[in-house]
C-alpha cells in the first residue's frame, strides 16, 4: 500500500494544507480550508460569523431552517424536557410518552391511511429503514427475488449504506467499490416514466423490490416532476407489484405548499421517509411513515409473526420528540405551510424575471418555496455562490451548474425579492469578472 506522507514528499508540486481538526463534509478540503465561515449565532432568517458578517440564510441551512433560526420556543422545549427526561429507548417493552405521542401527531397527518411510524436520527437513517422493509416485506411474503431497488437518475438519498448505493449522482458512489456498497441496485433515466417501464421489463418485475424517488430533486438540481411522471410511476409500481418509497426528506412538512408534496402530487406511496423539516433542524429526527400492506404482518398476534430486526439508541429519543411536537404546533399556529403557497407565487414571479437574463440564466424551475438557476456554461455555479455570500446571501451550488433557493418559511415578500435580486447582481458581477 502505497504510503500517502511518502507519495507527498515525492512529489515536488504536492502540498499539504493543513487546517482545523474538524473534516469538512462533502468538500474538495483545500479549497475550503482558510475560507470556512464559521457560524457562531443566528436569528430568523439570518446568520452571523465569527468575522462580523451577518448572511441572509437563502438555503435554510441544509434545506431545513423552515421556522428560521434560533426560535424560543424550541429551545424551551428542548430544555424543559431535558429537565424531566432526556431520552430513553423504545425498544421492546420499552418506550417514552413523548415518542409515542409524536407517533400519533405524524399518523394524523400522513399522507397514508392508518401509518405507522419508524423514529430515527435523520434522513439518511430512514433511507437505510425503508430499503431494507422493503427487502423484508418481500422475504416475508415468499418472494425471496424481489431484491432490487430502483432509483432515478440525479437523486440523492443521503449517504448511509443503501442511500449511497442507490445515488443517482455517480460523484457520491464513486470510490466504494464498483457494485456499491449495497448489490442489486439500478438507476433509470430521470423523468422517463417509458424508460422505467423499460427497466422494469429487462430486470423482471419479480426481482424488483422498490422504487425510491424524491417527489421534487433537491440536491440533483432543485428538480419538480414533469406533468404525469409521478402518477405514471404510481401505476408502473402498482401493475407490476413494487413498493413506492417517497423520499421526503427535503419536501416533508411544507416545503412545496403542503404538509406533504405526495399530497401536492397526488401519489399513494407505500412507505414516505423524512426528517430535516419535522424538527426545522433544531434536533436530529427523521423516520419512516409505512403502509398497512407493509406494517400489519409484523402485528399479527401469532408466535410465527415475524420481527423486524431494525433498531437504533437514538431511535424515539424523547428530546428530540418533544422538539418535533412544539415545531409542528409552530407551523399550525403561524400557518407557515399556507405561507409557502403564498411565497411560492412571489418566487415563481422573481424567478421569471431572473429568466430573461438570457446570456447568463440557461433555466429556472420552482415548486412551493423551492427554487433552482440553472447558469450558462460560462458561469460556474460555485464562484457566483460565492459572489451571493460577498453580497450578504447565503446560496449554494448544485449539479447542473444550479444555485439553491430554499429560503426559512418565515421570510418576508421583500426578503424574497431581496434575495432574488442579490443572485442577480452576483451573476452580473461575476460575467464582468
Amino acid at each position: 500500500m502505497t504510503n500517502v506522507n511518502t507519495a507527498f514528499a515525492a512529489s515536488p508540486s504536492a502540498t499539504l494544507v493543513d487546517g482545523p481538526a474538524l473534516w469538512p463534509a462533502q468538500a474538495h478540503v483545500p479549497s475550503v480550508i482558510g475560507r470556512q465561515l464559521v457560524i457562531d449565532r443566528a436569528e430568523g432568517s439570518y446568520v452571523f460569523t465569527t468575522d462580523g458578517r451577518r448572511l441572509f440564510d437563502g438555503t435554510a441551512g441544509l434545506w431545513h431552517a423552515n421556522v428560521g433560526h434560533s426560535h424560543p420556543e424550541l429551545a424551551e422545549a428542548a430544555y424543559e424536557q431535558m429537565k424531566q427526561l432526556e431520552t430513553y429507548h423504545i425498544f421492546a417493552r420499552f418506550s417514552n410518552d413523548k415518542a409515542l405521542a409524536l407517533g400519533e401527531r405524524l399518523a394524523a397527518l400522513a399522507p397514508i391511511d392508518r401509518a405507522k411510524v419508524i423514529l430515527n436520527s435523520g434522513g439518511s437513517d430512514a433511507i437505510d429503514v425503508a430499503c431494507k422493509l422493503a427487502r423484508r416485506h418481500w422475504q416475508r411474503e415468499g418472494r425471496e427475488t424481489k431484491r432490487i431497488i430502483l432509483s432515478r437518475e440525479f437523486s440523492y438519498h443521503g449517504l448511509h449504506a443503501y442511500g449511497t448505493s442507490i445515488a443517482g449522482l455517480d460523484f457520491n458512489r464513486e470510490g466504494y467499490g464498483t457494485d456499491s456498497l449495497v448489490p442489486e441496485t439500478a438507476r433509470v433515466p430521470f423523468d422517463d416514466a417509458e424508460a422505467l417501464e423499460r427497466t422494469i421489463a429487462e430486470l423482471g418485475a419479480e426481482n424488483i423490490a422498490a422504487f425510491v424517488t424524491e417527489p421534487v430533486q433537491g440536491t440533483g438540481g432543485v428538480n419538480p416532476p414533469v406533468p404525469g411522471y409521478l402518477e405514471a410511476v404510481q401505476r408502473l409500481c402498482r401493475d407490476n407489484d413494487i413498493l413506492l418509497i417517497l423520499d421526503e426528506v427535503i419536501t416533508g412538512f411544507g416545503r412545496t405548499g403542503e404538509m406533504f408534496a405526495a399530497q401536492r402530487y397526488g401519489v399513494d406511496a407505500d412507505m414516505i421517509t423524512f426528517a430535516k423539516g419535522v424538527t426545522s433542524g433544531y434536533a436530529p429526527l427523521g423516520g419512516v411513515l409505512v403502509a398497512p400492506r407493509i406494517w400489519e404482518p409484523f402485528y399479527v398476534d401469532s408466535p410465527d409473526t415475524p420481527i423486524f430486526r431494525h433498531g437504533a439508541t437514538y431511535a424515539g429519543h424523547t428530546t428530540a420528540a418533544a422538539v418535533a411536537l412544539r415545531h409542528l404546533d409552530i407551523l399550525e399556529r403561524d400557518q407557515l405551510v399556507p405561507r409557502v403557497r403564498e411565497l411560492e407565487v412571489g418566487l415563481q414571479d422573481e424567478l421569471a424575471a431572473l429568466a430573461g437574463r438570457q446570456s447568463a440564466v440557461v433555466d429556472v424551475r420552482s415548486a412551493g418555496l423551492l427554487g433552482g438557476v440553472t447558469l450558462a456554461g460560462h458561469l460556474a455555479a460555485d464562484r457566483v455562490a460565492d459572489q451571493i455570500i460577498e453580497l450578504g446571501f447565503i446560496s449554494r451550488p448544485l449539479r447542473g451548474n444550479t444555485l439553491q433557493i430554499s429560503p426559512p418559511f418565515i421570510i418576508s415578500d421583500d426578503e424574497l425579492r431581496t434575495f432574488i435580486g442579490g443572485i442577480e447582481q452576483a451573476i452580473t458581477a461575476e460575467e464582468n469578472r
